[in-house]
């Protein structure tokens, strides 16, 4: 018997060529050596199981470039998963956000219905791309807002009605307060309930009451013959919600106001008002300047400025997180024409206005006086009402100065500056307001 043959358990001496480790790689029975690096697994003998030797049998017996290469597959294929993931659930909730903001608005069918029934007697739109919004906050105290006067069965009032004007080229917006004592000419119009009211000349907002959105609307087209392309109506609570969405809005008082019918008690000075307060303030009348409905629509203007200007400067339209509950708010209290009942139909709104600078976001009241005979209701300043309708027709840019400025005056005065570039020609007028990017602070 050779002298270097063993009958004992083991590998022979000199692994071979085949041995992982190469020519120069320990023996498998040497102190320490793990038995995981055979090549393959073993018998209770010793003896190698048949198919042993062809390549590595677990993760740790391939190569480690082989590992690392196999690692870095593994972790790319969870990380795919799991970006995947995260947009499947951002999409669902964004379509779950967008389905929950698209449904809060109403749309205010019976008003569609009304004004198509008179088309033939409403006026064309002259500028395609101008177009003319008829902004209505209602004063119903039904349901929360019963707090705010007492509840006739539910029966709105226009509270406040802006003619809101957007320039086709979207470089300008006027908005124009229409006074609710105003002595108007309102057309026949039928009343939510189907029961048709006669033709009369009354204070302007007996249409609303009388009619609804639809008898206002046209009652506006007949008064300025300006075609009204969409209409919306805000009730309370969504005004006090919008302006809680953006931590609220300062303001200034020259003196302290105590109004418990507007539920508002502030000393003078600065202040910035949460939406309640806010509320008070642009409804407040006897207890603010002289009790007139004139003063209480110069807030009203001052006031929306301040918002516009807090929406703008805080980069709200460019923070989805701050202008979620913004739009929230908004579309909860909003109940529109069928052509502005979308979340994306208000956005192309939106989106149209968002580059129009502070400065270039007019308010002003239309040119009125007190009603001859009624100090209590107003009428039309003419010919200076008819000429400001006329460049709200033709989409000709208004020129608002703030009163005691020169052109300025009493909301129903207008001046006769002649209009930039145009020397020689007529003069066009001037109209007492304010833009949003006046601070109400620095007076």
């Amino acid at each position: 018997m050779d002298a270097d043959v063993t009958d004992s358990a083991g590998t022979p001496a000199d692994p071979g060529p085949d041995h992982p480790d190469g020519d120069d790689g320990p023996r498998d029975d040497a102190p320490g050596d793990d038995a995981s690096r055979d090549d393959g697994a073993r018998d209770g003998g010793g003896r190698r199981e048949a198919g042993d030797g062809a390549g590595p049998r677990t993760w740790a017996d391939r190569p480690r470039a082989a590992r690392r290469q196999g690692a870095r597959r593994h972790w790319v294929r969870w990380t795919a998963l799991g970006a995947s993931l995260v947009v499947l659930v951002a999409a669902g909730v964004g379509w779950w956000l967008y389905r929950k903001l698209d449904g809060n608005i109403r749309t205010d069918t019976g008003a569609e219905a009304e004004l198509r029934a008179y088309e033939r007697e409403r006026p064309t739109a002259l500028v395609t791309d101008a177009q003319n919004i008829l902004l209505v906050g209602s004063d119903s105290r039904a349901g929360d807002n019963a707090k705010y006067g007492r509840d006739d069965g539910g029966r709105q009032r226009s509270d406040t009605v802006i003619l809101l004007h957007l320039a086709a080229d979207r470089k300008s917006a006027t908005a124009v307060s229409v006074p609710r004592d105003l002595m108007v000419r309102i057309p026949r119009c039928h009343s939510p309930g189907g029961k048709t009211t006669g033709a009369r000349f009354a204070q302007f907002n007996w249409a609303f009451e009388m009619g609804g959105t639809a008898c206002t609307v046209r009652t506006v087209e007949l008064m300025t013959r300006i075609r009204v392309d969409h209409h919306m109506v805000v009730d309370f609570s969504g005004f006090k919600e919008m302006v809680d969405a953006v931590d609220g809005v300062e303001i200034c008082l020259d003196e302290p106001v105590d109004d418990s019918a507007a539920h508002l008690k502030l000393p003078a000075g600065r202040h910035t008002l949460d939406g309640e307060q806010a509320l008070g303030y642009v409804r407040a009348r006897k207890s603010l300047g002289n009790g007139s409905d004139t003063e209480r629509m110069n807030r009203q203007q001052q006031f929306l400025g301040a918002l516009v200007n807090k929406v703008q400067s805080n980069g709200v339209l460019l923070n989805p997180a701050r202008l979620y509950p913004v739009l929230d708010a908004a579309t909860k209290s909003l109940t529109t024409d069928a052509g502005l009942d979308s979340l994306r139909d208000l956005y192309g709104l939106v989106r149209g206005m968002r580059n129009v600078p502070t400065e270039k976001v007019q308010f002003l009241t239309v040119p009125r006086q007190p009603y001859r005979q009624n100090a209590n209701r107003d009428e039309l300043v003419q010919p200076d009402a008819d000429e400001l309708f006329a460049q709200l027709r033709e989409d000709v840019p208004v020129t608002v100065v703030p009163a005691g400025k020169p052109g300025g005056g009493p909301a129903s005065a207008r001046g006769t500056a002649p209009a930039a570039g145009t020397a020689g020609a007529s003069p066009a007028p001037t109209y007492s307001g304010r833009n949003a990017a006046d601070d109400l602070c620095k007076r």
